[in-house]
């Protein structure tokens, strides 16, 4: 058993121990504490990933914002699955990948020339010595990925659909043409296969051009394009959003850094 999943399993035990009355029977206490175990037993794949000792602590710290278990979990990742982490960066979300989809399965983690400069130290300690050999590092530039037809199961865009509307030459980073780019995603993915996007959400109205100067996307934008390449909306989910964060300031404003209101969505290749 998972070390946490012992750990978190003698919590429970020791709280339902503590709840039971004097006056309650044997059979009645056993039933409370059956009961209290089974809540700890019923770990997803996904917590279990997240718990995994093997996980460094610097992306532990980031756990608490980004909630990747409950992401993980409502899009549907499952062991055994080929998943694409696109744009992929520093391979937070690769690693957990790797630790869910298990030998059977396999993870490609994609990034372009600005990325892995971007993300160098990290990803240098991140693939040392072999770690996470279930995972496939693929480098296509902007406008260039190519997928093999039905190949993937799930493809994750965490954190950077609205990069569709960034530009920045002089980093490497040209103008990505989004609709080309889905094309590909829904090419990529078999009949059946998921979309997930997770992405720093701007005020409702607000212009594509957030994406560059902020970036941020008013939801209903990722909605509409992603719509019109052939997905299905399937589900949205609130666990990311912050209502204390108004929208109006730059994701990596210090003061809302890891703390920004987004949106997360579960887009469904039709079958």
């Amino acid at each position: 058993m998972n070390p946490y999943a012992r750990i978190g399993i003698c919590l429970v035990l020791s709280v339902a121990l503590f709840a039971c009355s004097p006056d309650e029977s044997a059979v009645e206490q056993e039933m409370l504490i059956e009961e209290a175990a089974s809540v700890i037993e019923q770990q997803t794949p996904a917590s279990i990933a997240v718990s995994d000792t093997r996980r460094p602590d610097t992306d532990r710290l980031r756990d608490a914002g980004s909630r990747p278990a409950a992401v993980l979990d409502f899009l549907q990742v499952e062991p055994g699955m080929t998943v694409l982490d696109l744009y992929s960066g520093g391979g937070y979300y690769t690693e957990i990948l790797s630790y869910l989809v298990g030998d059977e399965g396999l993870v490609v983690a994609q990034n372009n020339r600005a990325y892995l400069q971007f993300a160098k130290d990290e990803l240098t300690g991140r693939f040392r010595e072999g770690r996470l050999e279930n995972v496939e590092r693929l480098t296509a530039e902007n406008n260039d990925l190519t997928l093999e037809p039905g190949r993937f199961d799930t493809v994750l865009l965490i954190l950077s659909y609205h990069d569709i509307y960034y530009v920045d030459e002089a980093s490497g980073w040209n103008k990505i043409n989004g609709a080309k780019l889905l094309a590909e995603l829904y090419n990529g993915l078999r009949p059946g296969g998921v979309l997930g996007i997770v992405d720093h959400a701007a005020v409702v109205g607000a212009p594509v051009e957030t994406g560059s100067t902020l970036h941020r996307l008013d939801p209903e934008v990722i909605k509409r394009e992603v719509l019109s390449a052939g997905f299905g909306l399937e589900a949205e989910s609130h666990i990311l959003r912050n209502s204390d964060d108004d929208g109006s300031r730059s994701a990596f404003d210090p003061e809302i850094r890891g703390r920004t209101d987004r949106v997360l969505l579960r887009f469904r290749k039709p079958y």
